[in-house]
């Protein structure tokens, strides 16, 4: 047993280091809420990381993001997310790709080589062309829902998209996954209202495509805990540790 994974032998066993160590895994946006679960899915011992993001980081990303320091800024986070896995677990085999996932560039990726998929981009068209990419792979799959403008990280819920409620973002995929003969997705979503009472967050999500969303505010301790619950989840499936699977 590597000294480095002897902590997580003790509580998963040393199959499960094992199938974490075959494993690979896509990470589509490596962002607040990606960021995380790519730190943890590294020091888990996860053989091969996929990283699909296109941003540099800013110094906006600081208050969030887990890649982004003042040394980072300007580098593309994808590139800088692979040196510090190089230093965390070096025998993890991370492929960059530096650009925005879109219905338009599904086609450049296979989802049939990935053992787990976790979706952390912002556009509903992505998130729907991912949903639909990893259906028809039969590859498992878990899709962050919004985590701007919250407060309370506890209200965080793992649930299939049909079992969701109050998440404006949640609503518009449970109706699009509909449209689209999606039978099932899990995702992590939080239960508290939105900070606007109106609707208009969630009219811009569902009108934005493949456009940006509206900046919303954020703070360190709520994407951090997302990203690491869908780590958590990723690594629970994998190993076969997850008892409430969805």
């Amino acid at each position: 047993m590597e000294e480095i994974y002897q902590r997580t032998e003790l509580l998963l066993g040393r199959q499960a280091v094992e199938k974490l160590k075959n494993a690979h895994v896509a990470v589509f946006g490596v962002g607040g809420v990606g960021g995380f679960a790519v730190e943890a899915l590294a020091r888990a011992g996860v053989g091969a990381i996929d990283l699909i993001d296109n941003d540099v980081v800013n110094l906006s990303n600081i208050n969030r993001q887990i890649i982004a320091t003042t040394d980072t800024v300007g580098q593309y986070k994808t590139e800088a997310f692979k040196r510090r896995i190089s230093t965390i677990n070096p025998n993890c085999t991370v492929t960059a790709f530096n650009m925005f996932f879109l219905p338009e560039t599904a086609h450049e990726f296979d989802f049939g080589v990935y053992d787990y998929i976790i979706d952390a981009i912002d556009t509903v068209a992505g998130k729907l062309a991912i949903a639909e990419k990893a259906q028809q792979a039969g590859v498992p799959e878990i899709s962050a829902m919004g985590a701007g403008n919250k407060l309370d990280p506890t209200a965080f819920e793992v649930a299939d998209i049909y079992k969701t409620s109050i998440c404006p973002l949640a609503r518009v995929m449970r109706t699009e996954c509909r449209r689209r003969g999606i039978k099932k997705l899990k995702v992590v979503y939080s239960k508290e209202p939105p900070a606007s009472q109106d609707d208009i967050a969630a009219k811009e999500i569902a009108d934005a495509n493949t456009k940006r969303r509206s900046t919303p505010g954020s703070v360190s301790f709520v994407p951090s805990v997302m990203g690491l619950i869908i780590a958590g989840e990723v690594i629970k499936d994998l190993t076969g540790c997850n008892k409430n699977r969805i």
